[in-house]
């Protein structure tokens, strides 16, 4: 998936757009982020000699490693760079990135159009600044677009804040002849917090996975040092894009360490199956789910099950010998007929019943006279609303 980010910053954004960025994660297990710089430099260097790129030009700004160390990285990829060259400009903020020796601006040991000495890179709009005018002396003032290298965020973030970082980056992204921007960045130096802002600048992320990570405190020194001299240049390269209307697509390969770089390498058949599968469990979840809920909601019933029915007997059915219950209301006798005699002394509500052999009865004292017995008669007819 290497590949398919060099694609995306080779041929920039849409017009309209803010240009295409991609930070690259690197940890202490697997601190191989340069190594994916260099691999995107060397390639978006050689689709600019060879005119295949939306960009002209290259701006490189260096803080963790020297000038004279891309240079070689650049030459043994069969790129040779010189002081005459009209597409590359290196920003040397390595050499003095404080700004203590006492030195011209521009660096005449590589020629003074191909490298520049940039000083107190802790004056971001300085570096701005610098980074532009570099880029218009490649591509000059009109339309024609270059791209941004920078190896390392980490000193960034040691000599200035986070917001100011990441407006420096927006900014690079906002301009009009930039087409694309990438830079490097180890997790483990910093909080989550600048991990995240940094995220969501980028429309790309790459980070790298190591084959067999190790957790701290769970193995001796012995079997640490096996684990590295065994697969510690191997491991996962996990990329995820960010598309149009929120979107996101994730991609992964394997990637080993070699004398001649990084190398990346599709995952093999099997862990493709794992990989999907374990892409898809969430909607396979639901689906399990579902059956499930469809397997206990059975509506048919057994012989037993329907037997065991028949015999429930519900409130309103008849019960006993066949004839249906009968509430007294209390103004006659459920065995006689007779009336009873509703007592004046009684205030209260009494309620008991009286159990024979052939049921039971509920008798009801009203507490006075007037307590009428139930009638269809509007007791709020008088009233005149």
């Amino acid at each position: 998936m290497a590949e398919s980010i060099f694609r995306k910053l080779r041929d920039g954004g849409e017009e309209g757009e803010l240009a295409p960025a991609l930070t690259i994660e690197e940890t202490v297990a697997s601190p191989f982020g340069l190594d994916v710089s260099g691999y995107l430099l060397t390639n978006l260097s050689s689709s600019i000699l060879a005119g295949k790129s939306k960009s002209q030009g290259l701006v490189l700004i260096t803080f963790s490693r020297s000038p004279s160390f891309y240079l070689q990285l650049l030459k043994q990829k069969g790129i040779v760079v010189s002081s005459s060259s009209k597409w590359i400009r290196i920003l040397d903020c390595y050499t003095d990135p404080l700004g203590w020796i006492d030195q011209p601006s521009t660096s005449v040991s590589e020629g003074s159009s191909l490298i520049k000495l940039h000083k107190c890179v802790s004056d971001l709009r300085k570096l701005f600044s610098t980074v532009i005018e570099a880029g218009r002396e490649l591509v000059g003032d009109g339309k024609t677009c270059f791209c941004v290298a920078i190896d390392s965020v980490n000193e960034l973030l040691r000599h200035s804040s986070m917001p100011l970082v990441s407006g420096l980056l927006t900014d690079l992204r906002s301009h009009a002849q930039i087409s694309s921007v990438f830079w490097s960045l180890n997790t483990d130096l910093h909080q989550e917090k600048v991990t995240n802002a940094l995220e969501y600048i980028s429309t790309m992320k790459a980070n790298l996975e190591p084959l067999c990570p190790c957790s701290d405190g769970q193995r001796n020194a012995l079997e640490n040092l096996f684990l590295v001299h065994q697969d510690f240049g191997k491991g996962r390269f996990h990329v995820r894009f960010k598309l149009r209307k929120g979107r996101v697509r994730v991609m992964s390969e394997e990637y080993h360490i070699d004398q001649s770089g990084i190398v990346f390498s599709p995952i093999l058949s099997t862990d493709t199956v794992i990989a999907t599968t374990k892409s898809l469990l969430p909607k396979a979840s639901y689906l399990v789910l579902l059956f499930y809920f469809l397997v206990q909601f059975n509506l048919t019933l057994s012989e037993k099950e329907r037997v065991e029915k028949e015999k429930v007997v519900l409130p309103f059915e008849h019960q006993d010998d066949g004839k249906s219950n009968e509430i007294y209301d209390g103004r006659r006798s459920l065995v006689d007929g007779t009336i009873e005699t509703t007592p004046l002394s009684s205030m209260e509500l009494h309620t008991d019943v009286v159990s024979s052999g052939k049921g039971g009865e509920i008798i009801y004292f009203r507490d006075s006279d007037d307590e009428h017995p139930d009638s269809d008669e509007d007791p709020d007819d008088d009233l005149d609303i």
